[in-house]
């Protein structure tokens, strides 16, 4: 009997401690973000309602998988792609805006496709810019955005729908979009992941637009070292060029000062600043605060510079538009960038040994605005609108 009761102790304990194991992280997590979040108080999320909310949901946890899905959603509070964990599972919904290729707005109680990520699976599917969509995976939209929205409040902004559109038409790893849309009245439904891409493997891409104009494309590298070189020798090639184009509109998932810092070096002769930062020091309630410099590098292109963005220009791309415009050195080209929230700092939760990313400090253009309301020196409306722009240029 002793046997029996000593086997079905260290049972019990141990099914205690599966559960609380979790527990612990989902507190540790909630401290990392009280204590390092640097947009709590700009985007006003009630971190307290999110952790009585959520406290009494993570003991009913009791798998890894369950425990990953439970903080996808309390990820979901914060509503924007700067904060992600660094694993997923095949019923993970695709992080944004990097496992995302269709831009989609509500207008006037419809949901519009109004940008389409070229060359990805949305737009070689068929789809339009223009087209309304009806149904996702057959049912109503409004009521599957709930899921992503925050749970701490019933008075949800602009932005915090904006996410959850974006995260739902992104989808999920393991299932097929499948979209009904009305197009100039006629109802079509396409799924918008029946093509099969090849993986892209250059870092760059080079060519010349017309006999005054060249081109690069920076494709998603900005925290490849190699790309300084490249870019170098792209760039030396176009030296006696009029215009310069530098397209980043493929660059969703960021980068490093460093290779940043590299490029614009190239086009400026004096050192200049080109972004603010904002810490919070906490535990004294004080902030610090300093700017960054780009200095010169290798010759100087001197002729004029057109920076095309997008809605896949994040992070260290959305920073390279505003160091541009800050510096005085181009013309920022296309629509509002991802607004990816500051810069990012990784925490690993012990237990699980989860890692995840979130924003600690705060970025600013040199002039003082937040970099996720910096709006491009020549708006437009879509990447077509865009290319329509700079095929203007001689």
């Amino acid at each position: 009997m002793k046997y029996i009761i000593t086997g079905l102790f260290i049972f019990v304990c141990s099914f205690v401690t599966a559960q609380t194991k979790y527990e612990k992280d989902f507190l540790a997590f909630w401290n990392d973000v009280n204590d390092n979040y640097a947009y709590l108080d700009q985007q006003k999320i009630n971190w307290l309602k999110v952790k009585e909310i959520y406290s009494p949901l993570v003991k009913k946890v009791s798998s890894q998988q369950a425990f990953i899905k439970f903080m996808e959603g309390v990820i979901n509070e914060c509503y924007n792609g700067h904060i992600s964990l660094y694993t997923n599972l095949s019923t993970s919904n695709r992080i944004i805006p990097s496992g995302q290729d269709i831009y989609v707005e509500k207008i006037n109680r419809q949901f519009v496709i109004t940008d389409l990520r070229k060359g990805y699976k949305a737009e070689k599917s068929g789809l339009k810019i223009g087209d309304e969509i009806l149904l996702f995976q057959g049912n109503a939209i409004d009521s599957q955005l709930q899921q992503f929205l925050p749970k701490y409040t019933n008075t949800h902004t602009n932005d915090m729908y904006k996410y959850a559109i974006n995260m739902l038409f992104a989808g999920t790893h393991n299932t097929n979009r499948i979209l009904t849309i009305n197009r100039n009245g006629t109802t079509i439904t396409l799924n918008a992941d029946s093509i099969k891409l090849s993986s892209k493997s250059s870092l760059l891409e080079t060519k010349q637009l017309n006999q005054t104009t060249a081109y690069i494309k920076i494709n998603d590298a900005l925290g490849n070292f190699n790309l300084i070189n490249l870019f170098d020798q792209a760039l030396d090639s176009f030296l006696l060029y009029k215009n310069i184009i530098i397209d980043l509109t493929e660059t969703p998932g960021g980068g490093n000062t460093t290779v940043a810092r590299s490029i614009m070096g190239r086009f400026i002769h004096k050192a200049l600043p080109y972004q603010q930062h904002e810490f919070d020091e906490t535990v004294f309630q004080t902030k610090r605060q300093w700017v960054e410099y780009v200095t010169p590098r290798k010759t100087q292109y001197k002729g004029n510079v057109y920076i095309m963005v997008g809605h896949w220009t994040g992070s260290m791309g959305e920073g390279m538009a505003i160091g541009f415009d800050g510096l005085k050195r181009a013309k920022i080209v296309g629509t509002s960038m991802a607004k990816l929230l500051g810069a990012v700092q990784g925490f690993t939760m012990t237990e699980t040994n989860i890692g995840f990313q979130i924003p600690t400090e705060r970025l600013y253009h040199i002039n003082g605005i937040p970099r996720e309301k910096f709006i491009p020196t020549i708006p437009t409306k879509n990447i077509e609108h865009t290319w329509n722009k700079i095929l203007q240029i001689k």
